[in-house]
């Protein structure tokens, strides 16, 4: 019987972390600039129509090719709707009305998400203890945020913050999923090529309700702010996504998700004067734990220490 191996982060998986943290916390200001002038579709349509040419573009530059087979193209197609055409418009749809900071910190759950979901769908993907900890804190940490404000009606920021907890979910799914294309043999520009090719296929229609020929020309921050969507958020970023997900597995590369809300905070603090509330701080807190919890070598190394300083008392 073969053994299973968990996939685990190294110093390249790390490095390659941080930059997509960057990438797609910047994600959350950009959305904000557009926004200010544009439609949530006609947002999502620009965003995966500039990756899906730049990648593309890509592709084709590093002679690489992208394989015919249906099935393959069907895995796309789903990859498609799970990494992009759903999170990024319930995302854009609800930052109309919450915060950059609160979106990213809503966006950082879904860690939790693919723990309860990875042994239904990924058999090297275990959780244990301190996963099953790390899902509680989490769990704690997003009714915190949401506060006592969903229990007494649906008012529109409440409804913003259930759409990003809705993308946050299907992010996860879409970590999950996108395992396969490593046993399919598919490289990371080419999967990253054709999940955003379909995304933007399936978006034109959906994007044509917002009627964008009728809409005033976007200025020159909007046009940056997409550009960014396109070429940063999402050519490089689903390219470094891809590399990580094949090296290090679902759960660790969801943990992106813990760095990102770092720099979208400061973003929104410095550029736009968005300002967080005690309430949401504290339910960050608890979400960091949790992720800390479910990363283990925070707590791994203070075992480690403690048994150290036991084993000097010994001597």
């Amino acid at each position: 019987m073969r053994a299973v191996l968990t996939p685990v982060m190294g110093g390249r998986e790390w490095a390659f972390m941080l930059v997509l943290s960057m990438f797609w916390g910047g994600s959350f200001f950009f959305n904000k600039i557009a926004l200010g002038e544009l439609p949530a579709f006609t947002i999502v349509f620009a965003r995966v129509g500039i990756g899906a040419v730049a990648l593309n573009v890509l592709v084709r530059l590093l002679g690489q090719r992208v394989p015919r087979s249906p099935d393959l193209w069907f895995a796309f197609v789903i990859m498609g709707l799970l990494t992009n055409t759903i999170p990024f418009c319930m995302m854009v749809v609800g930052q109309r009305d919450i915060a950059i900071g609160l979106a990213s910190v809503l966006n950082a759950t879904t860690p939790l998400f693919t723990v309860m979901l990875a042994p239904l769908m990924a058999r090297d993907e275990k959780i244990n203890p301190a996963k099953l900890a790390g899902v509680v804190l989490g769990l704690v940490g997003v009714s915190v945020l949401v506060g006592a404000d969903a229990l007494a009606g649906l008012d529109r920021g409440v409804i913003g913050e259930l759409l990003c907890l809705g993308a946050a979910l299907a992010f996860a799914l879409s970590g999950l999923y996108g395992r396969r294309f490593r046993t399919m043999g598919v490289s990371p520009l080419v999967t990253a090529a054709g999940q955003v090719t379909t995304s933007a296929v399936i978006m034109l229609p959906i994007a044509a309700l917002d009627a964008p020929w009728d809409l005033a020309p976007p200025s020159a921050a909007v046009w940056g702010a997409l550009l960014c969507l396109g070429l940063l958020s999402t050519t490089l970023g689903y390219v470094l996504f891809y590399r990580i997900l094949a090296a290090a597995g679902a759960i660790n590369l969801m943990l992106v998700t813990f760095l990102q809300p770092a720099f979208a905070i400061l973003l929104g603090a410095v550029i736009l004067g968005e300002r967080l509330n005690l309430r949401q701080f504290a339910g960050m807190a608890l979400i960091g734990l949790g992720l800390a919890a479910m990363d283990g070598r925070l707590f791994a190394r203070r075992r480690l220490s403690r048994s150290a300083r036991a084993g000097r008392g010994c001597d």
